[in-house]
């Protein structure tokens, strides 16, 4: 896929956000996550390395809702082996270690691809390519050795038509380059998952019939390939993948895994709610293809929320490409049908505007405070405060009524005895107006409290 370009972003909570309600209140909190390991799989959602300073989003990333991440940039050769045998891992060893904190699994991604190559690789000559791409795998496939379940070794090998791709590798070795390719990662990690990884071959036709082509000479030659992952790049105005169960199960018949990789369904802006109708149809038929498939091993969207995707800066006019929106609020149809798909039962969402209560209108030299439920889901909310007044150096108080918890805050500084909470502000977050937010657990009420600011 194309690479990510993030800058820095601020947090932004809908003040408008639905309120989401497990209609199962008796049952075990249901997390997408356990419903796919419930049916023998995974659910991921991909990550990079800037996201990992926004704390509102790592709490969901690492909430429960994902088992896997992938790093969408972090472990490619150019972040990788950006100079010839000069090898940097700070980028990926920080997603294996925000991983294993959560108890995540990680996608190794990826080993090889034409793009996002340092100039160095391309500028080698024929000659010395193999060489220098079998020490760029050894080397970072040994670095993440039992860090990783799988690698995606070798990325978007096809052309539209399924012939290969013209990339410095292939003009090197010719098509060669994928099995020598694949027995270096094989020597460096015995144990991780070697998969080649594409867009557009989710559905029967010529790029499929390549890749399934390919992998039975593979298959035929001794070659150590284990799965064979498809990426999902989806768009509502382009139609549905054609027979993508049949598609993914004559792969696995051949004795390999499947999976979902990448998995985004785009389109042309602004929503609505019949895209979004549409949008949750898509994600729904690809979940139920993998579950209906044995050998479909999981699923990984590509990024969870639309803060942080890709589409954007490559599909101009197009976006709302995740299950979860820029303002990391769950949307309800995308969300459920996901869920549904997986076995497990929607969530009702109310669409009433958040709930809120003020302190009075500050004398000058004074400040007063807003709180205000801006998210909710089983077992936990999201929460916003805004000060107002001339007051710097201000602090807010209020004791919650139902046995809420405070897990996380931004912002300032947080402190709760039993019910009492005290919030006094980040340095650079001193002087009104300003604004912090929390995530706390609630169960059963979730009362707003009456807030206090001095």
């Amino acid at each position: 896929m194309k690479k990510l370009i993030i800058g820095a972003a601020a947090l932004i909570l809908s003040a408008g956000a639905f309120t989401l309600i497990n209609t199962q209140a008796e049952a075990a909190v249901q997390t997408l996550q356990s419903l796919a390991a419930a049916k023998g799989k995974y659910f991921g959602s991909a990550t990079d390395n800037p996201e990992l300073s926004d704390t509102a989003y790592t709490a969901i990333l690492g909430g429960g809702e994902f088992g896997q991440t992938t790093p969408g940039n972090a472990m490619k050769w150019d972040s990788t082996e950006p100079s010839q045998n000069s090898f940097s891992y700070t980028k990926g060893d920080a997603v294996v270690s925000f991983a294993q904190a959560h108890n995540m699994t990680v996608r190794g991604h990826t080993l090889l691809w034409h793009n996002q190559l340092p100039g160095w690789v391309s500028a080698l000559p024929a000659t010395q390519l193999q060489a220098a791409m079998e020490n760029h795998i050894a080397n970072v496939a040994t670095h993440f050795k039992g860090k990783v379940f799988a690698w995606d070794v070798v990325n978007e090998p096809f052309n539209e038509d399924g012939t290969f791709r013209t990339s410095p590798f292939n003009n090197a070795m010719g098509s060669d380059y994928i099995a020598i390719a694949l027995r270096a990662a094989r020597a460096a990690d015995p144990t991780a998952k070697l998969y080649i990884n594409d867009y557009n071959t989710d559905g029967q036709g010529a790029k499929a019939d390549g890749m399934y082509n390919l992998v039975k000479s593979l298959k035929a030659a001794g070659v150590p390939i284990d799965g064979v992952g498809f990426q999902g790049h989806l768009a509502i105005q382009y139609g549905f993948p054609t027979n993508m169960q049949a598609n993914l199960q004559r792969f696995a018949d051949l004795g390999v895994d499947v999976a979902i990789t990448e998995l985004d369904v785009r389109m042309v802006l602004p929503r609505d709610s019949t895209k979004d109708a549409t949008q949750a149809t898509y994600y729904s038929n690809v979940v139920k293809a993998c579950v209906a498939v044995t050998r479909c091993v999981g699923i990984t969207i590509w990024d969870y929320t639309d803060k942080y995707s890709w589409i954007p800066s490559v599909f101009s006019g197009q976006g709302a490409a995740l299950p979860w929106d820029d303002s990391l609020v769950k949307k309800p149809t995308a969300y459920n049908a996901i869920a549904v798909a997986l076995g497990g039962t929607a969530e009702s969402a109310s669409p009433t505007p958040s709930r809120s209560t003020s302190s009075s209108p500050p004398p000058a030299g004074a400040c007063a405070a807003t709180y205000k439920i801006t998210g909710s889901w089983p077992g936990g909310f999201q929460g916003e405060v805004s000060v107002t007044g001339s007051k710097p150096g201000w602090t807010v108080k209020w004791a919650f009524a139902n046995g809420q918890t405070i897990s996380q805050l931004w912002g300032g500084t947080v402190s709760q005895s039993g019910a009492n909470v005290t919030v006094t502000p980040a340095s650079w977050n001193n002087t009104p107006p300003a604004t912090f937010g929390f995530l706390a657990s609630w169960n059963g009420t979730n009362a707003v409290p009456t807030v206090t600011c001095a």
